[in-house]
């Protein structure tokens, strides 16, 4: 690589400095830019917004498959829906941004999330047990006046992101789709994106507010802090009793409705792709989201350039054929000069094709994760397919690696400490998560600057001896780390 193409590439190594590292492929890689003059917006460049798109197919796609269907609700909310669930309106009003003109004597909000949105209508829709169950979700953005750091797409003031609403007759029905809920969230964030993640059950102090209890998926990033992905939330009754949704089952009795509902942030979700996957010549993109999933460089001079163009056209329209997105780059840059752009993007694979390609009738594959060139006769071209899977699977098994070794048991105050400043995850005995354990939570935070994260939600993991933190009785493993 020029110096001239390390210059225009990333300057920071990710394992030395992730902060500054992040900010520049965010930039060089032209997934946003950070220039619009609001605090906590950014605006998301073309190689973004086409991630994104893809993102939200698949995530759509699995929740149609589920039973979901898809709603578009406005994007404003008036005072009053807030009100009606008085512990939600306490949760989410030092986040609302709140409009100057109002209807009336009612403020308007710009919706900060949708239950008090959704669920007013739901108490028009929904009369009967044969109304249930009722799966709704819709792809929006919400905004949150968030005043802590913000940090592009990872703490930001806008999220892109999909909001599920759900309605049944029972707590069991309910408690089932929370379930669905994780399993959609392996489905498609660990087994397609890649990313590995801990479904925590929060403590009682921390969840969704107006929720029974939430779980969410907890990412660890690599600089140690956990990102919030997809969470979802067993709402019971509180918003079917605010808003007075009922049902009459089969017998006639009245009822309120149980109710969850499901969270997956796309924009939020990216940051871990490119977090994680990334390396230190840039974004490394899964095969299954990748906008391009093979670039094609024609290597040509002024003699032989119409033919090499037109045999790249060839072996372009033969790829895409084969259900696969992919690109010619029949720019006047030197080949070097696109071979750096197109790592830096993170496209999987890179096809070379000049007078020596075409005169054997084999290419050169350029493979982004592992580095590697190999020869693929151009009859064999399909097998890229299969390929892109086996590159997906690799990012899933590297990303899980990263995990392990990454939880430390902890036995005393300064073991926690010492564990969350490497950059890992604490482990320990705990008193409760109930109101009970609050005090230590906020000790843990004062005083060793992390967070109780929850327990494990899909493993029922027993406590031994005391808590760690006041010496009680511990009832409950708990997770500590820092947050975003």
């Amino acid at each position: 690589m020029s110096k001239k193409q390390n210059k225009e590439g990333l300057n920071v190594k990710k394992q030395e400095n992730f902060s500054e590292w992040y900010t520049q492929v965010l930039e060089k890689a032209e997934v946003v830019d950070l220039r619009y003059n609001v605090k906590g917006f950014e605006v998301i460049r073309p190689w973004g917004a086409m991630i994104i798109e893809i993102m939200f197919k698949l995530y759509e796609e699995e929740l149609k498959k589920q039973g979901h269907k898809p709603v578009i609700f406005p994007t404003l909310i008036p005072e009053e829906n807030f009100k009606k669930e008085s512990s939600h309106v306490k949760g989410f009003t030092p986040e609302v941004f709140w409009l100057q003109k109002t209807q009336g004597d009612n403020k308007l909000a710009l919706r900060p999330t949708s239950e008090t949105a959704f669920y007013q209508m739901y108490a028009l829709w929904i009369r009967s047990h044969r109304d249930l169950p009722l799966k709704l979700y819709q792809r929006a953005n919400i905004f949150r006046y968030d005043t802590k750091a913000t940090r592009p797409l990872i703490r930001a003031r806008e999220f892109h992101w999909i909001e599920a609403h759900n309605c049944f007759a029972t707590k069991k029905q309910a408690e089932s789709q929370v379930q669905e809920d994780i399993g959609m969230t392996e489905t498609i964030m660990h087994q397609k994106f890649g990313i590995y993640f801990l479904a925590m059950k929060r403590p009682k102090w921390d969840k969704f507010a107006g929720a029974e209890y939430t779980i969410c998926s907890d990412v660890l990033m690599p600089d140690g802090k956990f990102i919030q992905q997809p969470s979802t939330h067993l709402l019971g009754q509180h918003f079917s009793k605010a808003f007075n949704v009922k049902f009459k089952d089969e017998s006639g009795k009245e009822d309120y409705v149980w109710q969850t509902c499901y969270g997956p942030g796309i924009s939020r979700m990216l940051a871990s792709v490119i977090s994680v996957h990334g390396d230190d010549d840039g974004l490394i993109m899964p095969f299954c989201i990748s906008p391009v999933q093979v670039i094609i460089i024609p290597i040509f001079n002024k003699e032989n350039k119409n033919k090499i163009l037109k045999e790249a056209e060839k072996i372009n329209e033969k790829i895409k054929s084969f259900g696969l997105k992919t690109e010619i780059d029949a720019g006047e840059k030197r080949p070097g000069e696109k071979y750096h752009e197109w790592e830096l993007k993170g496209v999987p694979f890179r096809l070379e094709i000049g007078e020596r390609e075409l005169k054997e009738k084999k290419l050169t594959l350029f493979t982004r994760d592992t580095k590697t060139k190999e020869n693929i006769q151009i009859k064999n071209l399909s097998e890229i397919k299969k390929l892109g899977q086996e590159f997906d699977e690799r990012l899933k098994i590297k990303a899980d690696k990263f995990i392990k070794g990454k939880i430390i048991n902890c036995e005393t105050k300064q073991k926690i400490k010492d564990t969350i400043k490497n950059k890992k995850i604490a482990r320990i005995n705990f008193c409760s998560v109930d109101r009970h354990g609050e005090k230590c939570a906020e000790f843990i935070e004062k005083e060793l600057g992390a967070e109780v994260r929850g327990v494990l939600a899909n493993k029922r993991e027993k406590a031994k001896g005391k808590c760690v933190i006041c010496g009680k009785t511990a009832k409950e493993i708990v997770y500590v780390g820092r947050g975003y």
